[in-house]
């Protein structure tokens, strides 16, 4: 907060240096007591903050707009900086998101932008000993080892492993800098948080993303939270559900094998046993079936397949929901009344839904309860899926992932084809770069990469049982925390036999001291994204502009100048930036922005060009609080960030979409049908949608998708000018290049992506209706024979993957308590900037494990005890016990955000000088263990087992 002249003049806490206590805090960022004020102390730093006080109060303050880089929720910041120095922030007010609202972790942003504990320049390990070298040293050695491994086993065996932390313009660029490389073994953090809801949406109607808004639960009636706890993990977003609750007395319900922050504000709190989501969904509609609350009219005429989710849901007695949820039948129906006499609702899930072997069949099951109960395509309806990172959901969107291109366009030689034309590249060559064996039945180009979630097992597995020509020999971590993945003993193993390690990031993070390595690895120390600019995109799709608050500080740089470097080393800079400026070897953001614009047409990201997003973001206080519609000014009657799709191309001045499928608003004002991605029948059956059509439609039923041929069966071709057909003959709405395709058929109020029903069923995956199964480690061993896991597969993204094997072996006798994972409110991911920020350090100092009180007594240890926690795979932690009754009797609970420490030893001493974070622990994941969702290899750190015992002396 801004100091008044009157604070100035009243505020006489002194430290005895003419400057008060609150000036004093407020100019240098230092938090008093504990570990924060350890290091900041000194005379000579206070005399310093004294003297930079009177020469900035001298400057005018120039107020940047950023947006937060922690969670999805998208919060304004107002950043002010005086003579290049960030000196104050405020949060955005007026902004239609956060309102003026921030958490701590945003609060703290000050001091991740010029925070002492960065990576200052590159260094290499050498002999065991971190040395300063130059950046063209470390890109010429890198990119030497790199050629060197390329010429040798292909450029599979290099690694590119992306960040949720890169704005839009940098994940784009990333991805094609990892196919120019010729490789599809590129991933980001998104495949360990939310692949399994973005394949199980996606197959469900048609877009694998949030549906409506955090502002849109401003109009619910009641709220289902499963998996959730955003009061930690999105503490920004419970004012809008707030809302909901004060303006509606929405019933909220908070489902979770734990007693979060969250479900302290619930109406009613319901205790799951961990990994029986799916038994609980099925659960609530046996009795919304059974009673006839279902939405009959909403079934008949947009969902296909409801007819086999009743079939299996009959089997969900309420005695067999009972023993396997742990649910009683009563509390089950109050739910499920509950649901059904107040809606619209709308379901909520984070990441104790997706992390499981069975992530694909949770996240079905929780749509086609929203189903059944006519919840989709409306206000206070849909599914509002949290995100976790700031642009988890853009770098997705822009295809920083192993299994697709920017757009979900996927691998295929068409989608291949699309994307050289937008880059102008031949595509025989973008082939060339890649290997061109078949493996299996796929070259490599066309073959899914290794997924981040298994990268241990690119490095370990036996080659001949994997998918591509040799093992990974070279891993680069680019923005990505290791301690965020299971399997933490192996994953060092895997380290300690890679040739090459690169870690880009502006902190060393806890890969850089995990290992026993003595050579090999490079730490180059890549900005934060309020020292660059570009868009980002929320969890409601909006996209947003941030501008550079500070230029970079010691000698790090931004990411897409650092790809830039590699580019040019490695010899593909031309065909990178064939289209982009350079300027001081920095690429113009804009034109990247202006690039994927002119790509990415399956999901709407082609009508939000630089200059329409910097309007929205100067303007942001003209857009509605709930709607998010412009209201006036020079967005009147668009949405806040353009949420996509936002159809065509910028001069159509599409308003965006804030609600996915909702036929009330004609296509040309936001509105959709759900997708017809699937054909248009199934076994005979057809699977349009009947007599439902949005707003305006001149087709009164559903149909197919668009294409050349669609618009002259219809006669809408002559409504293409003469360039737009030249462009459009042969092609459809996802690779018209012209837009007008796209563009005629929202003139005659059609969706391009045509109008179908949504499906309960998936006919392509392991379980068409999902079902229960119980999870690879579970005590319950009457359940494993009754609800088993899967088969052992030979090959899933390219490596052998296990399931009954594991399965199969009890060892519950010897480790008899489920463990579970989750977040804190006070830090991030893995951690490694938030405990290294001085406010937020001083929160939360220690790692933990929560004990019911009777499981601690019976194993004879009490709160504030040291433990060792022990998985049945060899991971063992050292932590703090805490006791409560937050979980249940039998289960414990880990936060998953501590590195620094490793099996009981301390690593601090292997960082780099000066920039250890002030806080470490042992990782959560050395515990965690094997598991994997068969679709999109999402790991399992919801629900394992462990044994805990009193660490003795």
């Amino acid at each position: 907060m801004r100091l008044t002249k009157r604070d100035q003049d009243t505020s006489t806490a002194q430290t005895g240096l003419g400057l008060s206590r609150r000036h004093f805090l407020r100019n240098t960022s230092i938090a008093t007591g504990g570990v924060a004020a350890a290091s900041f102390l000194a005379p000579g730093m206070i005399q310093q903050a004294e003297a930079s006080k009177s020469a900035v109060h001298s400057s005018p303050v120039d107020v940047k707009r950023t947006i937060c880089s922690h969670c999805s929720v998208g919060c304004g910041v107002y950043a002010e900086v005086q003579n290049g120095v960030w000196t104050g922030q405020e949060p955005a007010f007026d902004h239609p998101f956060n309102l003026g609202g921030h958490c701590a972790k945003g609060a703290a942003l000050r001091e991740h932008g010029h925070g002492e504990r960065r990576l200052k320049y590159p260094m290499k390990l050498v002999d065991g000993k971190w040395q300063k070298v130059t950046w063209e040293q470390a890109i010429d050695e890198i990119g030497d080892k790199m050629q060197a491994i390329r010429e040798e086993s292909g450029p599979d065996s290099v690694y590119w492993l992306g960040s949720a932390k890169f704005n839009n313009e940098q994940a784009y660029l990333f991805r094609k800098f990892a196919a120019l490389w010729g490789t599809n073994n590129v991933d980001h953090q998104a495949r360990i948080c939310h692949s399994t809801t973005v394949a199980g949406v996606a197959n469900t109607w048609g877009y694998g993303a949030m549906t409506n808004s955090f502002n849109d639960i401003h109009n619910c009636k009641s709220i289902i939270l499963i998996g959730a706890n955003p009061a930690e993990a999105h503490p920004v977003s419970l004012q809008h559900i707030f809302r909901a609750k004060e303006r509606n007395k929405a019933h909220i319900i908070c489902v979770d094998p734990r007693f979060t922050r969250t479900a302290a504000h619930a109406n009613e709190y319901i205790r799951i046993r961990p990994g029986s989501d799916v038994a609980f969904i099925w659960g609530l509609l046996w009795h919304i079936f059974e009673n006839g609350w279902e939405d009959k009219q909403f079934i008949a005429q947009r969902v296909y397949g409801m007819d086999k989710i009743r079939t299996e849901v009959a089997n969900w007695t309420p005695a067999e929901v009972e023993s396997v949820t742990g649910v009683p039948e009563e509390q089950m129906r109050q739910a499920a009344k509950s649901l059904a006499d107040n809606r619209p609702g709308t379901v909520i899930w984070c990441m104790g839904g997706t992390q499981h072997t069975t992530g694909n069949n949770n996240t079905r099951a929780y749509c086609i309860l929203m189903l059944a109960l006519g919840n989709m395509g409306k206000a206070g309806g849909g599914t509002n899926i949290f995100r976790g990172h700031d642009n988890v959901q853009g770098a997705t969107d822009l295809g920083v992932l192993s299994h697709t291109l920017p757009g979900y366009y996927g691998l295929t030689d068409g989608a291949w084809k699309h994307w050289s034309k937008v880059w102008d590249l031949d595509f025989e060559w973008v082939k060339s770069r890649f290997d061109q064996s078949v493996y299996r039945t796929l070259k490599p180009m066309n073959n899914s990469g290794i997924p981040v979630s298994r990268w241990i097992d690119g490095v370990l597995e036996n080659k001949k049982n994997i998918d591509q020509n040799d093992n990974l020999r070279a891993m680069v971590y680019w923005g990505h925390a290791v301690n965020s993945q299971t399997r933490g003993v192996e994953m060092k193993t895997a380290m300690e036999k890679l040739e090459l390690m690169v870690i880009v990031d502006p902190y060393p993070t806890h890969a850089a001291v995990m290992h026993d390595k003595k050579d090999g690895v490079y730490l180059l120390p890549a900005t934060t994204q309020f020292e660059t600019y570009g868009s980002v995109t929320a969890s409601n799709r909006s996209i947003q502009w941030r501008d550079k608050v500070i230029e970079p500080l010691f000698e790090s740089k931004p990411d897409h100048i650092i790809m830039h470097k590699f580019a040019v080393k490695l010899g593909f800079d031309e065909q990178l930036f064939k289209n982009i400026s350079i300027s001081n070897e920095e690429p113009l953001i804009e034109d990247i922005t202006r690039e994927f614009n002119r790509g990415m047409w399956t999901v709407g990201y082609t009508g939000q060009s630089p200059e329409r997003i910097k309007e929205h973001q100067q303007n942001w206080h003209t857009f509605n609080e709930t709607s998010l519609k412009g209201e006036g000014g020079p967005a009147d009657g668009e949405y806040y960030g353009m949420p996509w799709p936002c159809w065509g191309t910028p001069e159509m001045r599409h308003p965006g979409t804030p609600i996915l499928y909702d036929t009330s608003k004609s296509v040309a004002e936001g509105g959709l049908p759900f997708r017809a991605r699937y054909g248009v029948e199934h076994e005979g059956t057809n699977i349009l949608a009947e007599g439902s059509f949005t707003k305006g439609s001149e087709i009164k039923d559903g149909y197919p998708e668009f294409s050349a041929e669609l618009l002259k069966k219809l006669g809408w071709w002559s409504d293409l000018t003469q360039e737009e057909q030249l462009a459009a003959d042969g092609k459809n709405w996802k690779t018209d290049m012209s837009g007008g395709i796209q563009r005629v058929a929202i003139k005659h109020g059609c969706a391009p992506f045509g109008n179908a029903k949504a499906r309960a069923i998936v006919w392509t995956f392991p379980d068409q209706v999902p079902l229960h199964r119980e999870p690879l480690y579970s005590n319950r061993r009457d359940l494993v024979s009754k609800y088993p896991t899967f088969d052992d597969a030979e090959s899933i993204y390219r490596l052998p993957t296990l399931y009954k094997s594991i399965q199969a072996k009890d060892v519950s006798t010897d480790f008899p308590i489920i463990l579970t994972s989750g977040r804190l409110v006070e830090y991030e991911g893995g951690g490694e900037e938030t405990r290294s920020n001085p406010w937020l350090a001083e929160l939360q100092q220690e790692m933990f494990v929560e004990v019911n009180p009777s499981d601690a007594n019976t194993l004879g240890f009490k709160n504030g005890d040291d433990v060792w926690l022990i998985g049945p795979e060899g991971g063992r932690i050292k932590i703090k016990a805490l006791i409560t009754p937050r979980v249940d009797k039998g289960v414990a609970f880990l936060p998953f955000h501590f590195g620094g420490q490793f099996q009981g030893k301390d690593l601090t001493s292997k960082y780099p000088e000066g920039s250890a974070p002030y806080v470490t622990g042992e990782a959560a994941n050395t515990a965690m263990t094997y598991g994997y969702d068969p679709v999109t290899v999402m790991q399992e750190t919801k629900v394992s087992l462990c044994r805990i015992e009193k660490a003795t002396a």
